[in-house]
């Protein structure tokens, strides 16, 4: 069995993950990597703390969503053993609209915990908002301590792994949101310039992909790497 460990988004909590769990095939063994909610990882230890949670006695295929797809690209270009593939959810290279930067010094005092949930969930669930989504994204953000999620924004806006993409040699699927309001979609096309193994599949959702389409996504997960394991003389 191969094992589909997920990095989750900018909460870092992992419970936003729930509704892809269950669309999950079989074949795929989840572990749902979490980050600290009371204190902040700077990029290195970020990668340490994947590091040390990926298995060492599986295949597995590596999964960042939104703000985890950096890690994941970094750490796929170490070529860990095991490793089968990466998969982008709404995610980039580097941070998608260098416009953002601009809002860069808002990110210190942002009280994304204290935000109106229709004003949270613009952006991340756009039309696909509904009442038990909305409460799932506050409750998930609501678990992380204020200035470990500011530290988080700023993060976000210095990634860039760009060179790492083009040193991996395993098939990287990128799940685009075709509604994405946070993700630009020429992120994932830049995925796909560095590396030829990249593929990107669109998907009619918003930014929370895997939370508004996660049979969907599930289907096209299963479908490049169920192939491969078939394709592998080792299947």
């Amino acid at each position: 069995m191969t094992a589909l460990v997920m990095l989750p988004g900018m909460d870092g909590t992992g419970e936003l993950f729930e509704p892809f769990l269950h669309a999950l095939p079989s074949t795929l063994r989840p572990v749902v990597v979490r980050y600290p909610a009371d204190r902040w990882l700077d990029d290195d230890a970020l990668l340490a703390h994947v590091r040390n949670a990926l298995p060492d006695d599986e295949p597995f295929v590596l999964l960042g969503e939104s703000f985890s797809g950096p890690v994941a690209l970094k750490l796929a270009a170490e070529h860990p053993p095991g490793l089968r593939g990466v998969v982008l959810a709404a995610s980039f290279a580097r941070y998608p609209n260098r416009a953002l930067a601009l809002f860069r010094p808002m990110t210190s005092w942002m009280p994304m915990h204290l935000l109106p949930r229709g004003a949270m969930s613009v952006p991340l669930l756009g039309g696909f908002a509904t009442a038990s989504r909305q409460e799932a994204l506050h409750r998930a953000v609501s678990r992380v301590a204020p200035a470990v999620m500011a530290r988080r924004a700023r993060q976000v806006l210095s990634f860039d792994v760009t060179a790492s993409v083009e040193q991996i040699d395993v098939p990287i699927l990128c799940l685009r949101a075709s509604r994405d309001r946070v993700v630009a979609a020429s992120a994932a096309t830049e995925v796909a310039r560095r590396n030829r193994r990249c593929t990107v599949v669109d998907i009619e959702a918003p930014h929370m992909l895997l939370q508004c389409a996660p049979a969907a996504a599930a289907q096209a997960i299963g479908d490049v790497f169920e192939e491969q394991e078939k394709g592998s003389p080792h299947a």
